[in-house]
């Protein structure tokens, strides 16, 4: 199986590279033409909707705007293709900037809509513009040269097509493997998490935009020379939401499910536009009714797509541990111990007329293990996020090494040096153990996108995997490294979370109920790594229930009720505490 994996694409390209050079009918060549440019564009859609969680409509405009861009340069101004490829592209670039400026900020339907909005204005604008040539579009495009030679006949443009498209797969495939991949793949869990590894997820969701839009782009341009005329038909709204359709049905989580759909779809297209209307006796666009019913059915039996039953005979091959001799990440200076670190001055947060965290106040040093306890809605989580930048300040301050953090987003907090798990373990289920752990490294990597698809970011990626490793030896789960995060049970899921807070390199660490779930001996060997944190200079702050586990690892706690600082104290005073017995039990005695 292992042999499958490693020759299955240099196999599938070959084939597909030799197959204009073989006695195949040209209607192969030509349909082999349309799926290698649907397959481009639903590469592009595979990232955005598959990987970070986006829905776009617009991706047949994108289109447009490449095959416009090379019509119109090479039939009107009878300029060079790659002249017309840069405009294609340049626009397309504009055009996603701005149109991600605006909506990728918002959550919800906004974007759907606004990719709508889009690709109907610019259908309607191709169609109304003299120089576009109106609906009839702009003919006499000539063949494409490149470099002085002329692919312009369909076997030769095929190769030219085929080689974009696997080039386009393999860079996705890298991409989707590395640090600027992860965050990718990070942002369809929700921004919370994300932004407190440090990853600004406007930034992550506007790339991933302007990536798909490019690939759109490329295709529209090869299109314009593939059919030698334009007009605003292939590029409508309807053609954006059938892009859709094929990642869908292929596999909208996967790069080689983009093939897969963009085949099934254009096969399947020119098969029922002959079949249906003999059984309905009729002539009419019956291959809509039979895609609304493949698309039914599909998602009923394989919401995941098609790719599924292809990739249950590839198993995932385990990553190659080649960062043995990994240089080691840099590391950021701690503070000097007894140093005030942290102080909650006065916080306040109301939510309408309900105030959730009321004027609470203390402060951590440098060095300390400082526990936040008390019942069930104290407050406690309310108040880790407003330290972390979760939520906002409604009044007060935070300071960290004297410098004001409230308010500040989450990823730039995480830069100063501030980590946090959750309440609610936040991971991401399809990615293994180490690589959910290597995303905490994120803000000691500088890779881009660019040298990830280009494959230039081994050395680095090898010294993330390589801490990820020694955080997960640290806590006891090297030997889980490659199994699937959302495979574990919640106690090592809280685990792995706490070695990706580690991975950070923080100088206060705030862990969110860290024990949950843990089994007693784990809870030990948790408690024994967190007292090696304070000796290697880590403060943290700790909600925890357990309180077994609290009074034995904290120098001080503070307990919360109703959302007020009740008292603060060292463990003995904290038990001794008639007040805090109160709290707990409902009664003084």
């Amino acid at each position: 199986m292992a042999a499958v994996r490693r020759f299955a694409f240099p196999l599938f390209a070959l084939l597909m590279l030799a197959l204009p050079f073989l006695p195949v009918p040209d209607f192969w060549i030509s349909q082999s033409n349309y799926i290698g440019l649907y397959a481009i564009v639903s590469l592009g859609l595979v990232l955005l909707t598959g990987v970070a969680g986006l829905t776009s409509f617009g991706q047949a405009a994108f289109v447009g705007v490449g095959a416009y861009a090379a019509a119109f340069v090479t039939a009107k101004l009878a300029g060079s293709p790659l002249l017309a490829l840069a405009l294609g592209v340049g626009l397309a670039v504009v055009a996603a900037l701005v149109l991600g400026a605006i909506t990728l900020r918002m959550s919800g339907h906004y974007l759907p809509l606004a990719t709508i909005a889009w690709g109907l204005a610019l259908y309607y604008t191709m169609g109304n513009m003299e120089f576009l040539g109106k609906y009839d579009g702009i003919l006499g495009i000539p063949t494409l040269k490149l470099f002085g030679v002329d692919v312009g006949s369909e076997r030769h443009l095929h190769v030219v097509i085929w080689v974009i498209a696997l080039l386009a797969a393999l860079a996705s495939t890298h991409l989707l493997d590395s640090r600027p991949g992860r965050a990718i793949r990070s942002l369809k869990s929700g921004a919370t998490m994300a932004e407190a590894m440090g990853i600004s997820t406007f930034r992550a969701k506007l790339t991933v935009f302007v990536l798909a839009a490019v690939l759109a782009a490329v295709s529209g341009w090869l299109f314009a020379f593939f059919q030698r005329t334009v007009n605003p038909t292939p590029f409508s709204l309807s053609k954006g939401i059938e892009y859709l359709f094929m990642v869908v049905l292929g596999g909208v989580g996967h790069v080689w499910g983009a093939f897969l759909g963009a085949g099934v779809v254009k096969l399947l297209e020119d098969q029922l536009q002959v079949l249906l209307p003999r059984l309905f006796g009729a002539s009419g666009n019956f291959e809509s009714i039979g895609f609304g019913v493949i698309l039914v059915l599909v998602l009923k039996y394989a919401p995941d797509g098609l790719w599924t039953f292809i990739s249950r005979w590839v198993p995932r091959a385990e990553r190659p541990r080649d960062w043995a001799q990994a240089a080691p990440l840099p590391v950021r200076a701690k503070p000097t111990p007894g140093e005030p670190l942290l102080q909650v001055q006065a916080v306040r947060k109301q939510f309408g007329g309900l105030v959730a965290v009321n004027d609470v106040s203390f402060e951590i040093r440098a060095g300390e293990i400082v526990g936040l306890i008390g019942p069930n809605g104290a407050g406690k989580s309310t108040t880790f996020n407003l330290i972390t930048g979760v939520l906002s300040l409604t009044s007060g301050q935070v300071l960290y090494r004297a410098e004001p953090i409230g308010g500040m987003a989450s990823r730039n907090i995480a830069r100063r040096g501030i980590s946090r798990t959750f309440q609610h373990v936040k991971m991401i289920p399809d990615m293994t153990v180490l690589e959910n752990v290597a995303l905490g490294g994120y803000l000691r990597g500088s890779a881009g996108p660019l040298r990830a698809m280009l494959r230039l970011d081994r050395e680095e990626e090898r010294g993330l995997f390589a801490e990820a490793e020694r955080q997960l030896a640290r806590i006891g789960m090297a030997d889980r490294m490659h199994e699937l995060g959302g495979n574990l049970a919640l106690g090592p899921q809280r685990l792995m979370e706490i070695a990706r807070a580690l991975c950070t390199d923080p100088a206060l660490l705030l862990l969110d109920e860290p024990a949950a779930g843990l089994r007693h001996k784990e809870k030990q060997a948790l408690g024994d790594v967190l007292r090696q944190l304070k000796g290697e200079g880590v403060s943290l702050l700790l909600v925890e229930h357990d309180m077994d586990f609290v009074m034995g690892l904290t120098d001080r706690i503070v307990v919360m009720e109703f959302g007020t600082k009740l008292m603060e104290g060292t463990p003995p005073e904290v038990q001794a505490s008639p007040a805090v017995r109160a709290a707990y039990l409902g009664t003084e005695h």
